[in-house]
């Protein structure tokens, strides 16, 4: 292959916002819940990062909120999902949207990775052009979401995959970048020759202040205005 291989952060990296959270809020309301169902599962996951839980059991029991619905509805509203933030703007955050068009140019393999699942991936991936995306795998029966998860994909997931997809490719670290925002994303950064930081992390920006890694500004989540609902009547 020609090239090198670059791997993006998704949430606040690559979009402005954090898609488990925009999507979980979509999804019941589309289903018909309340909207006090979507603002107690989002609480109670807020209540596991503030107590420390570590971020991969936070983003397994995530999941358990799709427990019984059907796969294919789901991927239907993450379409329709990815569609309604689109028309709202500002999804996208430019700078690290260019950078993976340059990737692309160059003609570098780009990969998203991520702990959202591919509901939400998958629209953002076929929009910018990206080669692959990878996150967490939801556990299925019968086409059916059970609840549980197969394979986790966040921290040192991520640079797991780094280095599999950089071994099976046999791309060296030394002709690879990546992407990312967040602490949890020091692992991925480490895994490649060119890491590049987004926005202010301060563990981030520490690490690669001393070491030279290239810094994106970072987007403002808090600045973006929620979805209209779709299902007013099951407001609570």
């Amino acid at each position: 292959m020609t090239g090198g291989m670059a791997f993006f952060d998704v949430d606040e990296t690559l979009i402005t916002v954090k898609s488990m959270f925009r999507f979980l809020a979509y999804y019941f309301d589309v289903v018909g819940r309340p909207g006090a169902d979507y603002e107690a599962a989002a609480a109670e996951l807020r209540e596991m990062a503030a107590a420390g839980v570590p971020r991969a059991e936070g983003n397994a029991h995530y999941y358990r909120s799709f427990t019984g619905y059907p796969v294919a509805a789901v991927a239907a509203a993450g379409q329709d999902w990815f569609d309604a933030e689109l028309r709202l703007g500002g999804l996208l955050h430019p700078p690290v949207e260019r950078a993976l068009a340059r990737h692309r140019a160059r003609g570098d393999t780009t990969v998203l990775v991520s702990g959202s699942f591919s509901a939400c991936l998958e629209p953002i991936r076929a929009h910018v052009g990206a080669d692959v995306a990878v996150g967490t795998v939801p556990a299925v029966a019968a086409g059916h979401y059970t609840g549980g998860v197969d394979s986790v994909v966040i921290g040192p997931g991520k640079a797991e995959v780094a280095r599999r997809m950089m071994r099976a490719q046999r791309v060296p670290p030394a002709a690879c970048s990546a992407y990312g925002d967040h602490s949890s994303d020091l692992d991925l950064l480490e895994s490649v020759r060119r890491p590049v930081i987004v926005g202010d992390d301060p563990v981030l920006n520490s690490a690669g202040r001393d070491r030279g890694w290239e810094k994106l500004p970072g987007s403002d989540p808090s600045a973006r205005p929620p979805l209209p609902r779709r299902n007013p009547a099951a407001s609570p």
